[in-house]
């Protein structure tokens, strides 16, 4: 488990994700927090897995196949304003990385409360691409990656700073906070973090946009020349800042 899981893990267990809850993992991708809200909510529980990429939830499904858990959960081809009649009432919502993705999330937080039982939450896991780096450091390749995410999320039109936005969309669309909380994915010289399967995961999306150029960057070597740079200037520095918040539909 990466760290970013483990992150989304311990989040889920401190808002009371737990068994025989019945939850909606809305933008769920290729499945991995949906594997964690079956895993948790258990037998007795129940998961649908929304997400408006059918490619996406072919994934999901052989994921939660080969996991042993497709009795519990349920995927649907859906956005925020999609619930199936025979989900509601669910105990929570939960999402990572799909907020900033929204045209409006306000509007998308709003969206979710008439499948939300009273009482209900949501919880939000969201990076953000708020910088804090360290100006003695001298790490222009580290620099040169990051504007690439930077710029591709720009042409995608997300929010790149929905992390520290979660409080206000979740006060505006109606819910109570109950916490919203940062922490940083941290690079020191010896440490390994899979930016190079970030960036080829997204290279389609850098390429098509003319970010990068094809062919011109080798993925394969990426996390040896990124850790190489920060072995050579003795530095460590904050990737990223990973924020993750939780609210309650009012329950009167």
């Amino acid at each position: 488990m990466n760290a970013v899981d483990l992150m989304t893990g311990q989040w889920l267990d401190e808002a009371g994700i737990g068994r025989g809850q019945r939850l909606l993992d809305i933008g769920c991708g290729p499945g991995v927090v949906t594997e964690m809200l079956a895993r948790r909510v258990g037998p007795g529980g129940h998961v649908w897995g929304a997400d408006i990429d059918a490619g996406m939830l072919n994934v999901a499904r052989r994921r939660l196949d080969a996991a042993g858990l497709s009795d519990r959960v349920d995927l649907i081809q859906a956005g925020f304003d999609a619930a199936p009649e025979d989900a509601k009432g669910w105990d929570g919502v939960v999402g990572r990385r799909v907020l900033k993705y929204q045209r409006d999330p306000v509007a998308a937080l709003k969206a979710l409360f008439p499948a939300l039982r009273p009482g209900g939450h949501v919880l939000f896991h969201e990076h953000d691409m708020v910088t804090a780096d360290d100006p003695r450091a001298d790490l222009p390749l580290h620099r040169t990656v990051r504007s690439w995410l930077r710029q591709m999320l720009e042409h995608e039109g997300a929010h790149l700073n929905m992390g520290h936005d979660l409080h206000r969309a979740f006060t505006e669309a109606g819910y109570k906070v109950e916490k919203v909380e940062a922490r940083a994915n941290v690079l020191t010289p010896d440490s390994d973090y899979p930016i190079a399967q970030i960036i080829a995961g997204v290279m389609p999306r850098l390429e098509r946009y003319g970010i990068v150029k094809t062919g011109e960057v080798d993925t394969e070597l990426l996390d040896h020349s990124l850790r190489q740079e920060r072995r050579r200037a003795g530095a460590t520095l904050v990737w990223e800042l990973v924020f993750c918040g939780w609210a309650r539909k009012p329950a009167d």
